[in-house]
């Protein structure tokens, strides 16, 4: 086991979101992900063009239900039942924490991939399919698509490979230098890369454009692209 910053400790191939990742998980994605906090911003104004009364909103992958307590929030006062997914005990019962006050928030620990998902009018899955393993992604996409209600969205936000090598290089060494910046030390670095192999499988943007075409979606933007990380909002 190696200590990949934030005192989170993982091994050669082994990352995981259970044990005790839940307790400092927030700081640790909030300080890896560029704009991490602004793209909950832009999640919550965006729900507001899918989300009425009667809606149902599903976050796949929630966490530790950060964003869920803010969607929740900025919707108080409209009939709006939030759904909160996520396959890790602790992060499930963290959550449960954090949304407590919200009597219109569910928190339930599911694996995404076998989910059976009710009408929606939004779903959103932030940097959660790269860690589905790519064989199930497609089956996934297809369920979120036939799910959403007509005119329902999908808000999807993943780590993105480049087109080529030597934007993918580009990408890397800028996403590396944005780590540093941040206070990792290059060991953390790369203890953190070498626990996420063969777990995290970034697709490229045409890869992500690939899935939801093929599930279905026509109408389809990017709404925030930052180095190598991408938030997609597909309209049904």
């Amino acid at each position: 086991m190696a200590n990949v910053g934030d005192e989170i400790q993982a091994g050669n191939a082994n990352w995981s979101f259970g044990g005790d990742v839940s307790q400092s998980f927030d700081q640790h994605i909030t300080n890896s992900i560029p704009l991490y906090d602004t793209t909950h911003e832009l999640g919550v104004s965006l729900s507001d063009f899918f989300l009425s009364n009667g809606s149902v909103c599903y976050d796949l992958g929630c966490s530790t239900g950060t964003l869920l307590a803010r969607l929740a929030n900025h919707h108080d006062g409209k009939r709006v039942q939030f759904i909160g997914i996520d396959g890790e005990t602790e992060m499930v019962q963290q959550a449960q924490r954090v949304c407590q006050n919200f009597s219109n928030v569910e928190i339930r620990c599911e694996d995404v991939v076998d989910l059976e998902l009710e009408k929606a009018d939004l779903i959103i899955a932030y940097y959660t399919m790269q860690f589905i393993k790519p064989k199930y992604r497609q089956p996934l996409f297809d369920r979120i698509y036939q799910s959403l209600n007509w005119g329902g969205g999908f808000l999807l936000f993943e780590k993105v490979r480049s087109p080529d090598a030597r934007f993918q290089d580009m990408m890397t060494t800028l996403y590396n230098d944005y780590k540093l910046a941040q206070g990792y030390s290059g060991d953390e670095i790369i203890a953190k890369n070498r626990s996420l192999k063969g777990i995290l499988e970034p697709f490229s943007t045409a890869g992500n454009l690939g899935l939801l075409q093929r599930a279905g979606f026509v109408d389809i933007t990017t709404v925030m692209k930052y180095i190598c990380f991408e938030g997609f909002l597909a309209i049904k």
